[in-house]
């Protein structure tokens, strides 16, 4: 078990030979000693705390005050510290007192040393394991109005914030509009977690990440024997959130089909199983994220109007992280701290050219691609500050001149015969597929489509 450098003993024995012995054993092997001969004066420096321990090794019996009274006083004082007691009473009646009042372990006399101090060892490596919970649990409970993982500064932030949590004690529809990783689902945790249905579940799903003839039955649940393959009845996620909320994300990417029947369920906040006659009533809040520009898809006829309405009763914009570059710092700390302890980094901060290199990206990706970075350099820096050269190339992240993307660039035509409309659209998703090296989501979004229709002309192009 990995512990931290030099960890602190303190040893409370009245007998002074066994006092010596112990504490030469111990500082042999580079631990910090602390000796008193009982427990009162021992009590009283940790209390005003000017004594600094990681694990006590106490004898039961001692003058004035004995091992027991000393656990008993340090627990009344919320003291979190391990202590071991020694005795050379062996009964059970004393072993389960100690451990009952708050003892550690319990070793009995005479010693054996080598046994003592793999129970030091386990006690110091608790203290560690319950260091760096408590460091995770106030990592991910801090910042804005004490919500876990909200954090941001900008104007931009702070309006969509704000909106949120005015609009949170309402039942009121919400749809979060930005850019694939600026943090939607952020915004839409912050309006479960402020209003009224917090204790609930907050069940999220991605529209565009499921296949189209499996959403439906996630979404609405099915019967047993409903269709092939439904060997047992599936509760569906509208139920599952009841008393709770529902995220939809990325509702943009939703068949014509299934919007008509998620309007039904809004309308009637009713919902029916694959399958089955019978309807259920729903409690759940459904709060929307998109990354599209609905009211663009409403007029090209690839989203309902009267859903989009429905949905759009708050609307919440969240800016991509280019235009909230106050953000980029805070994050960068936030995850730098996250990763540092999920991997028992030693990294202790972020240098100040890598935070001018960070603030110069474009970040395509937002938030997201930021958190990929930040967590990439933890993992593969070898210095205790992340610098310059520890983050991804310029070339990656920032934006390039060629992002808008020229029809005539890299296609070419035969001059001997004309080319027909399909002909150039395929020619032009090729281009776009070979430019992107074959990522499909970045294509889809580059083309103005969802991923399920590039897919489909993929296949027709024998493109994999």
């Amino acid at each position: 078990m990995k512990l931290k450098n030099s960890p602190s003993i303190t040893l409370i024995e009245d007998d002074l030979d066994l006092l010596d012995l112990l504490s030469s054993f111990f500082k042999q092997r580079g631990y910090k000693i602390s000796s008193f001969t009982n427990a009162e004066e021992a009590l009283i420096e940790i209390e005003h705390k000017r004594l600094e321990t990681d694990v006590v090794i106490s004898d039961l019996k001692l003058p004035a005050m004995s091992g027991l009274d000393f656990i008993k006083r340090i627990r009344r004082s919320s003291i979190s510290l391990p202590i071991i007691l020694m005795t050379s009473e062996g009964s059970v009646e004393i072993a389960v007192e100690a451990i009952e009042a708050g003892a550690y372990d319990f070793v009995l006399k005479p010693l054996h040393i080598p046994q003592l101090l793999i129970s030091v060892q386990r006690a110091l490596f608790l203290n560690e394991v319950q260091s760096e919970n408590s460091s995770l649990k106030s990592l991910f409970q801090e910042d804005v109005a004490g919500l876990k993982g909200v954090i941001g500064k900008s104007q931009g932030f702070k309006k969509a914030f704000e909106l949120a949590r005015r609009v949170s004690g309402s039942q009121a529809n919400v749809l979060i509009s930005g850019e694939s990783g600026s943090g939607k689902e952020v915004i839409a945790r912050a309006v479960h977690e402020l209003g009224d249905k917090k204790d609930g579940p907050f069940v999220a799903i991605n529209c565009s990440a499921i296949p189209e003839n499996l959403l439906e039955s996630e979404l609405f649940g099915h019967a047993k024997g409903s269709f092939t393959g439904a060997h047992d009845k599936k509760i569906g996620l509208f139920e599952e959130a009841n008393k709770g909320t529902l995220f939809l994300d990325e509702i943009g990417d939703l068949t014509l089909q299934l919007q008509s029947k998620i309007l039904r369920v809004l309308q009637e906040r009713k919902v029916r199983r694959i399958g089955e006659n019978q309807y259920r009533d729903i409690t759940a809040r459904i709060t929307c994220a998109t990354h599209k520009d609905l009211r663009r898809e409403v007029s090209e006829g690839r989203f309902r109007e009267d859903l989009f309405f429905r949905l759009n009763v708050i609307p919440i914009y969240m800016p991509p992280l280019r235009e909230r570059r106050e953000d980029i710092l805070p994050l960068s700390e936030y995850f730098l701290r996250k990763f540092s302890l999920m991997n028992n980094s030693a990294v202790k901060g972020i240098s100040k050219e890598a935070i001018q290199k960070l603030e110069s990206y474009k970040w395509k990706g937002n938030v997201r691609e930021l958190e990929n970075a930040i967590e990439r350099a933890v993992v593969l820096t070898t210095a205790e500050y992340i610098l310059p050269e520890d983050l991804p190339t310029e070339e990656n992240y920032l934006e390039r001149k060629e992002d808008v993307p020229h029809c005539s660039q890299g296609i070419s035509f035969e001059e001997d015969r004309p080319v027909t409309l399909d002909e150039l659209c395929k020619k032009y998703i090729q281009h776009i597929f070979d430019k992107n090296d074959g990522a499909k989501e970045q294509t889809a979004k580059d083309l103005g489509i969802d991923r399920k229709t590039l897919y489909r002309k993929l296949k027709e192009m024998n493109l994999n």
